[in-house]
This record gives structure tokens, sequence and C-alpha cells, in this order.
């Protein structure tokens, strides 16, 4: 649900519920959702999780941006970011959330007040932004999220029509449809899981 009167950003929540209908937002689980058109790709050479030189740090941005730029060129994308806290407007973490990505507005929160012991309930804020999408527009975003200290980052055309979720190690692509991953994946296969199940 949107939390501001911002039409942007209700539009953007009628449009996931059309777009997405299998659930909320939840990064790491589109890739079961819509699993027939999921492809992931690694950012390191060897799989390897986190770069620790400026030069996997290059890589790792040249292999995200590539992917982004073949999802996005010439469209608008909107960029989602993720804090969470304890109470519904209680201190968010992580602090580098609004550091590297100020522009966003709340878009949605998502309780998780299912346990029975109250200290144990935890919301998830969603805060987004729409802008032009060019390489290196997010690279700020993406090193936090290579370095694990963001996650559950999506980012996606102002049509939601393909989804592009960076985290820790790589990132998973929603394309639009099967044959458009398949596609993806053999431009990529040196970048593909060496994991049967493309994990």
């Amino acid at each position: 649900m949107p939390i501001y009167r911002d039409d942007g950003l209700i539009r953007l929540s009628a449009l996931w519920q059309h777009q997405f209908p299998e659930g909320p937002p939840i990064a790491h689980e589109l890739r079961t959702a819509y699993s027939d058109r999921w492809v992931r790709f690694h950012s390191l050479p060897g799989s390897k999780r986190y770069p620790e030189t400026d030069d996997e740090y290059g890589i790792a941005l040249h292999r995200y941006n590539t992917i982004l730029d073949e999802l996005f060129a010439g469209t608008d994308v909107y960029v989602i970011t993720v804090a969470w806290s304890w109470e519904p407007d209680g201190p968010e973490r992580p602090l580098r959330r609004h550091e590297v990505h100020p522009q966003g507005a709340r878009w949605t929160t998502l309780a998780y007040d299912d346990d029975p012991d109250p200290e144990l309930h935890s919301h998830t804020h969603l805060y987004a932004d729409r802008r032009p999408w060019r390489p290196g527009t997010v690279d700020d975003i993406l090193r936090e999220v290579a370095d694990d200290v963001l996650s559950g980052v999506i980012i996606t055309d102002s049509g939601l029509s393909r989804i592009h979720h960076p985290y820790d190690g790589g990132a998973d692509v929603i394309a639009t449809s099967s044959a458009e991953r398949d596609r993806m994946r053999d431009s990529h296969r040196h970048w593909l899981p060496r994991n049967p199940a493309g994990l």
C-alpha cells in the first residue's frame, strides 16, 4: 500500500499488482514466482562472491551495468531500495540506504507481525524514485549491494516489464519471456553460475 500521496508511487503500486500478482516486491522471492523468465548472472569470475580490489569492483560494476543496459537502454527506470525497522516509524537500517538513495520516496511498508512475540515484529520499507537509465546511474547503490550492505534492491523499467535484482555476488533477472531470458543467458554464458540449478 502506498505511504505517500504521490501519483507516481500510487501508479507503481497498481502496476506491480498487475504485472507481478504472485506477491509483494520482495526481490529474493521473484526467481521462484517467475522461474520461467528468470536467469542469474554472477558478478565476478569464478563465481567469487565479494570484490576485494579496485579491479574486482570494476568487473562487478561492468557486469551489473552491461545487463542493466541491455534491459533498460533508452527507458526510464524505477530504482527501489529497502530498509527495515522494528517499529513502523522507528530508526531504519541500514543507514547507508538513505546516503546512497536520498531521492527515494517511501513507496510502501510491509509488516511482518505474524510471530506471537511482538518483539520479533518488523517492518520492511521500500523507497523508490524514477530516473532516466544510463550506465553508472546506480553505481553507488550497486557498490553497497556488492558489499552486502544493501539488499532487496530492485531496478525495473517504468512499465515493470523486466526486473533486475542485484545481490552480493550477482544479479537475478526476470525477463519479459522465456525466449528473452534464453537470449540473455546465451549472450553471457561465461557469467552464469556453475550450479546446475542456476544459483
